[in-house]
């Protein structure tokens, strides 16, 4: 499940790309993403520390985003906020761990499923970037929350 600070992170993002390189301060982007200032400020330290944005210090500072909307996909962020995509570590292509429960990876009942559901997920998440969110009309709902 898509945690709250992933989608706060989501949401200040895509609006960065609707911004179209202009900086928005953190107060603006709390707004915008209907976001608690504080966390968010967290969430975007975060993103700034996995070169997802850049931050500028100063009365005149702000974030932007640190590459080309087209170039940050939805996998990317909720891999920096969440973590893996696949719903267990046997199945994730970043983070393999054989999980504590299983006698057997090569017989697991469940393992087929839960590669499948990583498939799927990763590829609309890996195919879907910040700047398809920024110009469909379903991403005003998103970044509103409506």
């Amino acid at each position: 499940m898509l945690s709250q600070k992933a989608r706060y992170g989501l949401r200040a993002l895509v609006e960065l790309a609707r911004a179209d390189g202009a900086q928005v301060t953190s107060g603006e982007l709390a707004l915008r993403a209907d976001a608690p200032r504080k966390f968010l400020e967290a969430i975007l330290l975060e993103l700034t520390r996995n070169k997802v944005v850049i931050s500028r210090r100063g009365k005149f500072g702000g974030y932007v985003l640190a590459r080309p909307a087209a170039e940050v996909s939805f996998a990317e962020v909720i891999r920096i906020i969440d973590g893996p995509l696949a719903l267990a570590p046997c199945v994730s292509r970043l983070s393999f761990r054989k999980c504590d429960d299983c006698p057997d990876l090569a017989t697991c009942a469940l393992r087929e499923a839960l590669l499948r559901a990583r498939d799927a997920t990763s590829d609309v998440l890996e195919g879907y970037s910040l700047a398809d969110a920024a110009i469909t009309e379903g991403a005003e709902v998103f970044a509103t929350g409506i």
